[in-house]
């Protein structure tokens, strides 16, 4: 009974704590959001919240879906949150669309996708532009209609970043004193944006921060008090669904993934590989990972100080020349004697001296703060350095150098120019930017983008023109190269389906005409479920024929520098889930002939039979891309050969995709080798590429390994083309024209 009595007591009392942590939170006046983006400086903003006195809540940033998650405080304030997914724009959209104060600082929203920073621009009226390389005085003006301003203790001394206004609701409240005052605070009717990292010592003192925050919420009729301090465990979530999920979520460690899982290898790309997430402590192989990223980024910085200072600027060569050139001898020695010509000696700007060397002492002080097993100033040191270096990063400077600069110019982006004038204008913006090479997507799904004579139907969209007659005249005027980019094996794809008003299971011109010529899993299926597209038989000998046909005529008719293999390959499969692919009646009966077994029959149980199996498919690839290279040859001896193809590794990438590049480069068979090396981050971008860079068995095939940019964001992507400067690569690809940002243009 007794202890009946004491369990009654003490449920009472957890029951009323669980209540009035929940009614706290629905009281608090201002949300602070709690990301991985700020964690490694979270003590700093939770000491500059006490000071403030300011009631508050916690939003775990991790877990926002919905407008829901933020609950119910008066005003949100986001400290410095550099990266939005596409939900927590949406939730941040409504909050403010229901009348929801916002408070924004820092360089918010740089690593997102570029259709998220555009909408935040709208949403808060302004956006970060760059870093100061120095600490500013700070000068606010106030206003009869800004009057909150006037606060004592706003001016001081920051290390801050130079904010853009984007409309007329925008109004600038505080200035930088230097040339031209530029923004440090804008506000519109329901946000304000601080123009520094908000809670970061060493930005700004505490003093300031606090008195900033204590305006700002008297702007929104908030009044602070004087209070006892919280620790991060007395402070409430701002809502119950998160109050058991934030310390989860956010200490989960985001280990490095050195395996490359590709589901969908046509959208394959590599996640983030360095992201601490653990806020009490650092594994050794995160630490590792950090420090090794700090390394390596330091030493790209530098590399692009010393390329901008290339003395000779005379140094555009197309991807004709580089290939003959290189061809004589080894890449890395090339490019390495190249480079080092045309450096000179002169010396940095003082101001990118003094960048590298705060970036190694921050280096140096991540590693002593490991040492010492305080990881959370670790964290912030390593954030803190590598945002230095990603805000100077010298991207405005003249970074020619020999190498192959290529792009592809994607068929939607074509589609979209309607005719020759539209299309000059897209030439004219890839030539502004320094490529040299165009890769012109010329065969999509069978549908070529040019009225053929081979191919039973030209692309319904651009009927009426010609744009590969256009693009090959285009690109010539402005000195640069163009490749026709054709799809090879697959020959249909559920996803244009729906563009061209077509029915879901429509195969394509080419399968409707030819049924015969289709592949098909161990199922019977035509379409991939994955990538839903269809795929051309290789062992048909009339599938071989018209492509061939399909491909000279390409060469002979138009003057093309070059042919790009894309899809040269099975679909992608997996064994272990009976996901195969190749079963046509020509390839069962050819394969039946060799060995006595109809492959339907067999599986990876029987790993002899399934071994012959797998290279009678590697053989169809092979021998088609040998005679294919041998007749464009014979057409066009210069022509210049590429294959865009998967840098999974060898092994693997025999068995699900029977793509065996590295023969067609070693037999002279391509010329350039374009990998699909697709990360989201510089280090995936480098475990992806280092690879196939460090090969000495390509013969004279030159690497270019491709960049995608979708979600990419800009200072990533420079840094990604430095990373491949930095190795023995002989240039880039960036996928593809239509994520091709004006920033990254200019």
């Amino acid at each position: 009974m007794r202890q009946f009595f004491l369990g009654a007591i003490v449920g009472t009392l957890i029951d009323s704590l669980v209540l009035l942590s929940a009614t706290s939170a629905q009281t608090v006046q201002l949300g602070v959001v709690k990301s991985p983006d700020n964690q490694g400086y979270w003590s700093g903003i939770t000491a500059r919240l006490n000071k403030t006195g300011v009631d508050y809540c916690i939003v775990d940033w991790t877990q926002v879906e919905q407008v829901s998650d933020f609950g119910s405080p008066q005003v949100l304030f986001l400290p410095n949150i550099e990266q939005l997914e596409p939900s927590q724009l949406l939730a941040l959209q409504e909050w403010m669309r229901q009348g929801g104060a916002t408070i924004v600082s820092g360089a918010v929203g740089v690593l997102s996708q570029p259709t998220i920073r555009n909408r935040l621009r709208s949403l808060l009226g302004a956006y970060w532009g760059f870093a100061l390389t120095q600490s500013v005085n700070l000068e606010p003006l106030s206003t009869n209609t800004e009057t909150w301003v006037s606060a004592t203790g706003l001016a001081s001394k920051i290390q801050g970043g130079v904010l853009i206004p984007v409309n007329v609701n925008s109004t600038t409240v505080a200035v930088w004193n230097q040339k031209e005052n530029p923004p440090a605070v804008v506000t519109t009717d329901k946000s304000t944006f601080l123009g520094w990292r908000w809670g970061v010592d060493g930005v700004a003192g505490a003093e300031v921060d606090s008195a900033w925050l204590r305006a700002t919420l008297f702007r929104y009729n908030i009044t602070p008090t004087p209070r006892e301090a919280n620790t991060d465990k007395s402070v409430p979530y701002c809502s119950k669904n998160q109050s058991s999920r934030l310390s989860n979520n956010l200490q989960q460690p985001r280990t490095t993934n050195q395996n490359i899982a590709q589901n969908d290898p046509d959208a394959g790309v590599l996640p983030p590989q360095t992201s601490p997430n653990n806020l009490d402590k650092l594994t050794p192989e995160e630490i590792s990972v950090m420090s090794q990223e700090l390394a390596d980024l330091i030493g790209r910085f530098e590399s692009t100080l010393l390329t901008a200072n290339a003395a000779d600027s005379n140094v555009e060569l197309l991807t004709h020349n580089f290939v003959e050139q290189l061809s004589r001898r080894s890449k890395k020695e090339t490019i390495t004697g190249i480079t080092n010509n045309l450096l000179t000696t002169n010396n940095q700007q003082p101001t990118t001296n003094r960048i590298v060397t705060q970036a190694r002492i921050g280096w140096q002080n991540f590693l002593n703060a490991v040492d010492r097993k305080d990881y959370t100033l670790a964290k912030q040191y390593w954030f803190d350095t590598r945002r230095l270096l990603w805000d100077n990063y010298p991207i405005n400077s003249n970074l020619a150098q020999p190498e192959i600069r290529a792009i592809w110019l994607d068929r939607g982006t074509i589609v979209k120019a309607k005719s020759e004038q539209d299309l000059a204008k897209i030439f004219d913006k890839l030539a502004a930017a320094g490529f040299n090479t165009v890769f012109f997507e010329t065969v999509n799904a069978s549908y070529p983008i040019y009225p053929s004579r081979v191919a039973p139907e030209q692309n319904p969209l651009v009927r009426g023109w010609d744009p590969l007659a256009s693009a090959v005249k285009l690109a010539h005027e402005r000195g640069m190269e163009l490749h026709a980019w054709v799809w090879i094996f697959a020959a249909a794809n559920q996803r244009h389906n729906s563009i061209l008003n077509q029915p879901d299971d429509y195969t394509g011109p080419l399968l409707t005409a030819h049924p015969d010529w289709v592949m098909f899993d161990r199922q019977g299926n035509i379409f991939d479920s994955y990538t839903k597209k269809a795929f051309l038989d290789p062992a048909n000998p009339e599938v071989r024929s018209y492509l061939i046909s399909l491909l000279e005529e390409i060469v002979n008719r138009y003057q093309v520098d070059g042919i790009q293999l894309d899809y040269i390959r099975y679909p992608f499969q997996n064994p272990k889930v009976d996901r195969i692919y190749g079963y046509s009646q020509i390839a069962r009966q050819e394969f039946q002939k060799l060995t006595g077994v109809d492959p339907i029959a067999i599986s990876p149980n029987n790993p002899e039979l399934w071994q012959k199996w797998t290279d009678f498919r590697i053989r169809q690839i092979d021998s088609f891309v040998a005679t294919v290279s041998a007749h464009l040859r014979q057409e066009k001896p210069d022509l210049i050969i590429s294959a865009a193809v998967f840098a999974i590794p060898r092994g693997e990438r025999l068995e699900k995709l029977q793509q065996n590049w590295e023969d067609w480069a070693i037999r002279g068979d391509i010329d350039l080798v374009v990998p699909m090396t697709y990360a989201l981050d510089t280090a995936g971008l480098q475990t992806l590429a280092q690879p196939v860079l460090t090969q000495s068995s390509l013969s004279s095939a030159l690497v270019v390994p491709g960049i995608r940019l979708l979600n990419l964001p800009d200072i990533v992507a420079v840094d990604q083309i430095q990373l491949l400067r930095d190795l023995p690569a002989a240039g880039y690809a960036l996928f593809a024209a239509e994520n091709l940002n004006p920033s990254l243009q200019d």
